[in-house]
């Protein structure tokens, strides 16, 4: 699917691939757009978990909110560069369509189950503002997918890792609870 795209690909490839019979493929999955699904689940289920680990490993004395908006940074940044979701996104983005505009998919609700006691966590420590902490992971999911599958939007103002900085900017100001803040210098 990275070589060739979803659209060229079959599942007769995919078992010729996996050294498998079409059927045990077929039992699987009804088409490539299923297989795909799982795959994409799989894989962000991965980054998910392997960047939450990286967040939390030396890092007990920070803030729940520096910590979430270092995750999901980091999430943006693998998933930017992840190579089967760079092709889905850049080659063949209406795969992406339904779990973009319509419906929360496998892959999100994983992702929810992530954020949102972090968000809680923060809301107790004091470090993420008060709220419905269902919607506020909801709009740190959307605007972290929103931020990759358009960040080709920004190729020409910034690179990769700056656009995940502007990221972790919204994000933490998202996040911040309220108080006083530091009034901008005119020039």
């Amino acid at each position: 699917m990275e070589a060739f795209g979803v659209r060229r690909t079959t599942l007769t490839d995919v078992a010729r691939r996996a050294g498998v019979s079409r059927p045990t493929v077929y039992r699987r999955w009804p088409d490539v757009t299923a297989l795909v699904a799982d795959l994409l689940t799989r894989e962000l289920r991965t980054i998910l978990l392997d960047e939450e680990e990286l967040a939390q490993e030396d890092r007990e004395e920070e803030a729940t909110r520096t910590r979430l908006v270092r995750h999901a940074g980091g999430v943006a940044r693998a998933l930017a560069t992840h190579p089967l979701f760079t092709r889905v996104v850049d080659s063949e983005p209406e795969l992406l369509a339904t779990y973009t505009f319509h419906r929360l998919g496998t892959s999100h609700r994983a992702a929810l189950e992530v954020i949102e006691p972090t968000v809680v966590e923060g809301q107790a420590d004091g470090s993420v503002r008060p709220g419905d902490p269902a919607v506020l992971a909801r709009t740190v999911l959307v605007t972290v997918q929103n931020t990759v599958t358009g960040r080709r939007l920004f190729d020409d103002l910034i690179d990769e890792e700056a656009l995940v900085g502007e990221l972790a900017t919204l994000l933490d100001g998202y996040l911040a609870p309220p108080g006083p803040r530091p009034q901008a210098h005119s020039p």
